[in-house]
């Protein structure tokens, strides 16, 4: 249903890098770079940055998050722990989450300009 997604970043070398080593843990790789933009994808860019220099953090309160598929607890794990050694903040560790109708694994962090990203998966057992 969706093809691409992007999100505003103020600094797009600290950004870059920061995408950098915390998409690499779900198979996402640098593909496009351009002046103001950065694609991440597998086979084309699915996930990109944009520069907006004047941008002001995002605020936590705002409720919005984007969610990437991982394909293990594993890669969850990954993600989460590569994004806070890249200067991201944790929005919930990986574990667990239960809900009435499904059981999933997930993540959440929260990037340098306030974007707050979660990785999930759906173990069986």
């Amino acid at each position: 249903m969706i093809d691409h997604i992007s999100v505003g970043i103020s600094d797009l070398e600290r950004a870059a890098r920061f995408y950098e080593a915390t998409l690499a843990a779900l198979g996402l790789t640098r593909l496009v770079a351009r002046p103001r933009t950065v694609g991440f994808g597998k086979a084309y860019p699915e996930f990109w940055i944009n520069l907006r220099e004047n941008m002001a953090p995002v605020a936590l309160e705002s409720g919005v998050h984007i969610c990437l598929r991982a394909k293990t607890t594993d890669e969850v794990d990954a993600f989460h722990a590569a994004a806070l050694a890249a200067g991201g903040t944790s929005d919930g560790a990986p574990g667990i989450r239960p809900h009435d109708r499904v059981r999933y694994y997930a993540a959440f962090v929260v990037d340098p300009d306030g974007n707050r990203i979660e990785a999930v998966t759906f173990p069986q057992g």
